[in-house]
């Protein structure tokens, strides 16, 4: 599997250029950063939190970064969501291979600004072995409604 079927379908309906990047199995985005070959400053990193209701937000970091939760709660109660949850929330990809679409999989999004400053990122394809690599305009066309505001810390 190159890419997740729903990837797949939201770069052909957004119409994105993009290249594929395979490298050796990684098991987190840090270590995918190290093996390809790429500043983990450029690799998207998702991280699912969930309110206890049902509702789930997708938070975009770089790889190098850790979620300050306490940016985020701003916002609502959010926890990080349980790795056993996910499975049915990314039922296209391989375990703990989560794109940084949000949008695509029915969930809100918000993107730390350290990532939309680059010219260009790398994010999950659905597995762990492929990265998709685009510009970041190009990744901004792909989630129109995410809101970008820090993350990070």
């Amino acid at each position: 599997m190159r890419m997740a079927k729903t990837v797949q379908s939201s770069l052909d309906r957004a119409h994105c250029e993009f290249d594929i990047v395979s490298h050796p199995h990684s098991a987190s985005s840090l270590e995918t950063a190290r093996v390809a070959g790429i500043p983990a400053e450029r690799v998207a990193k998702s991280v699912i939190l969930d309110d206890h209701h049902g509702h789930y937000l997708m938070a975009v970091l770089p790889a190098s970064r850790h979620l300050d939760l306490t940016k985020v709660r701003s916002s609502g109660e959010w926890q990080v969501t349980r790795e056993s949850t996910l499975a049915h929330l990314f039922e296209d990809c391989e375990r703990g291979a989560v794109p940084a679409l949000g949008e695509s999989y029915g969930m809100d999004m918000v993107i730390d600004p350290l990532l939309t400053r680059q010219k260009d990122i790398y994010l999950e394809a659905g597995n762990h072995n492929n990265l998709l690599h685009m510009t970041v305009p190009e990744y901004l066309k792909l989630v129109p409604r995410a809101e970008v505001r820090e993350l990070s810390n």
